[in-house]
């Protein structure tokens, strides 16, 4: 099952306290304040596992704690430090405040890690507060609190080919060729009801890694059908590929509403490089010819058939070339 969103509560542990203690030894029957100071509490920190592709495991467990540090001793012993609680997340997981909405990381570098709530401070033993004129202080400080706070998180998908299409334009099935993924493929709308990503090689050594996600529909910008889990997922892409069936019976107004729907939701999405594929060219007879869509732009639009391999090869190698201009 594939989650990209989750809500989960993070507590940093409390600060342990101050002693109030007085050295007690034989022949030293005055002996001076040996409370000692509080541990610090722990702190909650997110770090990226490579090995994750979902937030599933944060439907189970959404209260995250650390330890709080131990009590100060007497003799001046001070208490242990609480544990820092480790939280993995997939790649590509943005974190927000729960209550405000602001980002506070963004973790889309494989070492990137962020403290989202510390711990409490120790509070000083007695120790700590004597003076020439207080040789016995009988106070002592208490923890602080550790740091409590909800999170969002929300989970994009780190691409570099975003496949766009209404559904059935036959997006899973082009990626199930292209590269090693096996997508649920099926002859009716929304079979892909979560991302899924393949490998694509091309030109010997060289890769890239192509998206493949629920289709829109219009109003998706407005949440209609898989809506915005959909479009958020092709915010980090470098290139996007527009999957129009070549049997459409017009396939320039489908490709205009693809666009519509995009910049809808954010106009940033159309600076990015973009071509068109047009799919299933191998329901098109011999006599009839693959219509070609007037989009009013200078765009590169590639007829291809996946069931026969038709146009596939000329495909790869030009999101290729287009990914590996965008850098890496």
């Amino acid at each position: 099952m594939f989650v990209d969103e989750a809500s989960i509560t993070v507590r940093g542990g409390d600060g342990g306290n101050g002693c109030v203690s007085f050295r007690r030894e034989k022949f030293v029957p005055r002996g001076g304040p040996d409370g000692g100071d509080g541990g610090d509490g722990g702190t909650v920190v997110l770090v990226v596992d490579s090995h994750l592709n979902t937030l599933l495991a944060f439907r189970y467990n959404q209260r995250f704690r650390a330890p709080r540090g131990t009590h100060g001793q007497g003799a001046k012993k001070h208490g242990h430090n609480g544990a820092d609680v480790v939280v993995p997340v997939p790649l590509g997981t943005i974190v927000r405040d729960g209550e405000t909405g602001n980002v506070i990381a963004d973790m889309s570098e494989p070492a990137d890690r962020v403290v989202v709530a510390r711990g409490g401070k120790g509070g000083r033993g007695n120790a700590r507060f004597a003076t020439p004129t207080n040789q016995t202080p009988r106070r002592a400080e208490d923890g602080t609190p550790g740091e409590e706070r909800c999170l969002a998180l929300e989970l994009k998908v780190l691409a570099d080919v975003g496949l766009v299409g209404f559904p059935n334009a036959g997006k899973s099935t082009l990626l199930s060729v292209i590269s090693a993924a096996h997508p649920k493929i099926a002859d009716y709308p929304f079979t892909t009801l979560q991302p899924n990503l393949g490998i694509v090689s091309y030109d010997e050594l060289k890769t890239f890694v192509v998206a493949d996600i629920p289709g829109i529909i219009e109003g998706a910008h407005e949440g209609k059908g898989l809506g915005l889990r959909f479009l958020r997922h092709i915010e980090r892409t470098k290139v996007l590929l527009f999957l129009i069936e070549c049997t459409s019976a017009d396939p320039t107004d489908e490709y205009r509403k693809l666009v519509e729907e995009l910049r809808l939701y954010s106009p940033a999405l159309l600076d990015k490089p973009r071509i068109i594929a047009l799919t299933k060219t191998d329901l098109v007879s011999e006599k009839e010819t693959v219509p070609i869509p007037d989009v009013g732009e200078r765009i590169g639009i590639y007829p291809v058939s996946a069931v026969t391999g038709g146009g596939v090869s000329g495909l790869v190698y030009r999101l290729g070339a287009m990914v590996g201009a965008t850098g890496r």
